[in-house]
């Protein structure tokens, strides 16, 4: 049982915290797809508390996309401290603490996968976050730096210890980043070691995935990742495998395409129309994967800048797909 706070969902679905990726727009889709819990970009400490409006923005939620978690990450205890409180006044329904992203630039800053280092550090950081706010707070983070230092079971009983409510766990070390496959070894014995909920993390591409993390491992909740991009209704195929057996909902063309264009009008709706329309772009490429002639589609998208131009490009190219396909 995935719980934190009042909400306790069995075999939770999360849609994992991604930067550029996981805006207001793509949360709500996912949770329209099936999505259980969802979370927000990861958001920099310290541009909160030095009031960035970029940084700032990133904190907006909507009642819609509930439950919903803001991310937030930094190498400062103080500086974290603050920067929950300032996530708290938007009344999300948890504040997540990134240990986990490995790019180097936020290792290097002690900040992500780079609390590895130091697990007393972290536990010290989880537990100022948890007395200053009132919410329940999580963690996301990795088995270890590498491979010869990999301190999970350490790590995670800290995490416990300063009260979080739950943890997810990416299942590599920080130096694989997105590399190999993802050890979901790790899960039971993390398991065995505190009572919080763990949530899995890390080569979770199809429903099947999902089902069988699920069942080999007993994490309490699957987060997806790279797999929900330009594929949002992996919650929707996982949430039927796991409760039928099966999945029954076919999502063909005519339904991809009609995902993407409530994709974009989500994103007009919060962005408006020219930076919601540049912005989704990186988006064509995953919805419209494997058709016939796609190359040619995105490339006439790439030029497009208005919504009802995109709109009638699609729906006529889904009109030749459909015709496409009964011939051949």
């Amino acid at each position: 049982m995935f719980s934190f706070g009042n909400i306790k969902i069995e075999k939770a679905l999360l849609l994992a915290p991604m930067e550029d990726v996981t805006d207001i727009s793509f949360r709500l889709i996912c949770r329209e797809l099936g999505a259980d819990v969802v979370y927000t970009e990861f958001v920099n400490s310290e541009g909160l508390i030095r009031a960035s409006e970029k940084t700032h923005k990133k904190l907006r939620i909507v009642e819609k996309e509930r439950p919903v978690g803001i991310q937030i990450y930094g190498s400062n205890i103080n500086s974290m401290v603050e920067a929950a409180k300032i996530a708290e006044e938007e009344q999300p329904d948890l504040i997540d603490i990134n240990a986990g992203c490995w790019i180097k630039g936020v290792v290097n800053c002690g900040a992500g996968a780079g609390l590895l280092k130091d697990p007393v550090y972290m536990q010290n950081m989880v537990e100022g976050v948890v007395k200053a706010v009132k919410l329940p707070v999580t963690v996301k983070t990795r088995l270890g730096m590498d491979m010869n230092s990999i301190n999970i079971l350490e790590v995670a009983k800290r995490i416990e210890d300063a009260g979080a409510a739950a943890m997810t766990l990416h299942c590599r070390t920080r130096t694989q980043g997105h590399s190999g496959i993802a050890d979901w070894s790790w899960i039971p014995r993390v398991k065995e070691v505190v009572k919080i909920p763990v949530a899995l993390n890390g080569s979770v591409f199809t429903a099947e995935d999902v089902k069988n993390a699920f069942d080999e491992t007993g994490a309490d909740g699957v987060m997806i990742a790279r797999g929900a991009i330009g594929n949002p209704w992996i919650f929707l195929e996982a949430k039927e495998l796991l409760t039928t057996g099966k999945i029954s909902t076919e999502v063909n063309i005519e339904k991809r395409i009609k995902i993407c264009l409530r994709h974009l009008f989500l994103s007009i709706d919060v962005k408006g129309d020219r930076r919601a329309i540049l912005e989704f772009r990186k988006y064509y490429s995953g919805y419209l994967k494997g058709f016939y002639n796609a190359a040619q589609i995105r490339a006439k998208l790439m030029t497009l800048l208005e919504y009802k131009e995109i709109e009638d490009l699609l729906l006529k190219y889904l009109e030749e797909l459909l015709n496409y396909y009964s011939t051949h």
